[in-house]
């Protein structure tokens, strides 16, 4: 693996978690649990505008709760976004649930909606509908979860937005994660804030938020002595990564405008390029940019995404394909795939540049470089 000058996604620190961390240690709140992980809650759930907010240690933690306590079962079908990371569907099989994984639309490279209402009529006729939606918010912009509500609202099918690369984004004035049934976060290391790992469930019910508390801390009942009626897990946040995560949270919007100030460099560089094409903006709310993401038509630019990547790597500068369409990863061969042509497409042709919330213009403006030299050697 090459050394990277500039890394596609690093942390970002601002101070203020050192001191947070320091109080941790100096009241000897080292186990997990403890007053920085019930503020962290209690500030997370304000910042987003959520009654509720149950801090854990992933986001793929949050979204198993959030499946498992919107009835996901073994048997059960949940449609899920194709274009995702592998962590928004092993949820559903840890449940012994079914994926059926959904292609995008082009206006957001989101869950399509047409797509889905479809498929819930077309199931609704058979009395065969699937027990939950998981709606990803890919690289840091809302599904369109005002059609997807609705569909989901007319079925009895459970909404969850699987709102990992999108802290900070929008659907009408509302914040990701809080419109459908449940919303789940990620503070991994290459988030717009981290807590080195972690995640949050954020919800308007506060009996599912009471339930997963439960559950994540090994589903122990009330009493002096270890009972235990059900399996729980180990799935809590130490008081120690929620100090960092508060002192982050206290950033946040400054972090997402230092994103959303990337892309608007990166577009003013690279948006009149032939060939080049960035991530819409869908009108229906704000995008945080946690990448900058973009396709490349090799026939217009004269060079493919691969080509370009391995062009940036050499000098330095770290970049990635989008994420591979799950219907084609090899480990859920045979699930039911609806459409994927479009999924294909964007996998095919595009990239994630380097979006650090501690990039400099100097940082951009060698990325540009690099990518615009890529065109001229294919002259």
């Amino acid at each position: 693996m090459k050394d990277f000058d500039i890394l596609l996604s690093p942390p970002d620190m601002d101070g203020v978690e050192r001191e947070l961390v320091n109080e941790a240690f100096d009241t000897n709140w080292i186990a997990p649990l403890g007053p920085h992980v019930e503020s962290f809650e209690r500030e997370f759930a304000a910042a987003v505008g959520s009654p509720e907010a149950v801090a854990l240690s992933s986001g793929t933690a949050a979204l198993h709760l959030a499946l498992q306590l919107s009835g996901v079962a073994p048997g059960d079908d949940v449609l899920v976004s194709t274009l995702t990371f592998v962590a928004s569907v092993n949820p559903i099989k840890y449940l012994g649930g079914t994926p059926v994984f959904v292609d995008s639309e082009r206006q957001s490279w989101n869950l399509d909606p047409a797509l889905v209402e479809e498929f819930l009529e077309a199931r609704a006729r058979r009395n065969q509908l699937p027990r939950a939606v998981v709606a990803v918010h890919l690289y840091g912009q809302s599904a369109d979860l005002g059609r997807l509500q609705a569909a989901c609202h007319k079925h009895g099918v459970a909404l969850i937005e699987d709102a990992a690369e999108a802290l900070g984004a929008s659907y009408q004035n509302r914040n990701v994660g809080t419109v459908g049934h449940a919303g789940v976060f990620s503070f991994n290391g290459n988030k717009i804030i981290t807590t080195s790992g972690g995640g949050m469930l954020v919800t308007a019910n506060r009996d599912l938020a009471a339930r997963a508390r439960k559950l994540a801390a090994q589903a122990r009942e009330p009493a002096a002595h270890y009972e235990h009626h059900e399996v729980g897990y180990n799935y809590r946040l130490s008081n120690l990564l929620a100090a960092v995560g508060r002192g982050q949270l206290r950033v946040l919007e400054k972090r997402v405008e230092a994103r959303r100030s990337n892309f608007d460099r990166y577009r003013a560089s690279l948006g009149g390029v032939s060939g080049i094409e960035f991530m819409p903006e869908a009108h229906w709310g704000r995008h945080s940019r946690w990448l900058t993401t973009l396709t490349i038509d090799p026939h217009e630019f004269g060079a493919d995404r691969e080509q370009i990547r391995l062009a940036l790597a050499d000098r330095r500068i770290e970049a990635r394909p989008l994420w591979k369409p799950m219907h084609r990863q090899p480990v859920f061969e045979g699930c039911e795939a609806i459409g994927g042509s479009v999924a294909e497409h964007l996998f095919e042709q595009g990239l994630c540049l380097p979006s650090g919330s501690n990039l400099s213009e100097t940082d951009i403006g060698r990325v540009a470089e690099a990518v615009l030299a890529t065109k001229a050697l294919s002259r």
